[in-house]
């Protein structure tokens, strides 16, 4: 397993990993908007230089089993709801421990940025993402309402060495 900066030579796994979240209907964090774009180039020319997108790409079979993206910097709203770090599992290969590698592997990636405190959120009722984010050492601050979406979500803080 490693994480992978995506390109147009995982299209295929890119968009099998697309239509399975689509097909699911759940929603897909730390994807850069990946949900909207049916061609894989339109996705990777839109992508931001001040975040750093990967795919998890497991080495047997060349599955992408997930999609992270760490933010180099917070606006209001990163700052508040969405944090350093958002990233995703496709349902079909969830509690298998790739969450928690992933974010393990983008936290050295984090210490690499010169982001030392990172700030990790999830919905207070993803007691799957909030399993992921402890056993990463993270540490519970607060719980928060997103207004827009009337959401509540819990923020957590990984102070890297």
């Amino acid at each position: 397993m490693k994480l992978i900066v995506p390109t147009m030579e995982y299209d295929r796994q890119i968009q099998d990993f697309r239509r399975e979240y689509l097909e699911s209907g759940e929603s897909m964090d730390g994807g850069a908007s990946l949900r909207k774009y049916e061609h894989t180039r339109d996705w990777l020319d839109q992508l931001d230089p001040l975040e750093s997108e990967y795919i998890f790409i497991r080495e047997e079979d060349s599955r992408m089993v997930g999609l992270i993206q760490i933010r180099h910097r917070l606006n209001d709203f990163l700052g508040k709801y969405g944090g350093h770090i958002g990233y995703s599992v496709v349902p079909s290969e969830r509690r298998k421990g790739y969450a928690t590698r992933m974010l393990k592997e983008a936290l050295g990636e984090c210490r690499r940025l010169g982001i030392m405190d990172v700030l990790i959120t999830c919905l207070s009722d993803n007691e799957a993402s909030r399993r992921t984010i402890l056993a990463c050492g993270g540490e519970y601050e607060s719980t928060v309402l997103e207004p827009k979406s009337q959401s509540r979500i819990d923020r957590f803080w990984i102070h890297l060495k």
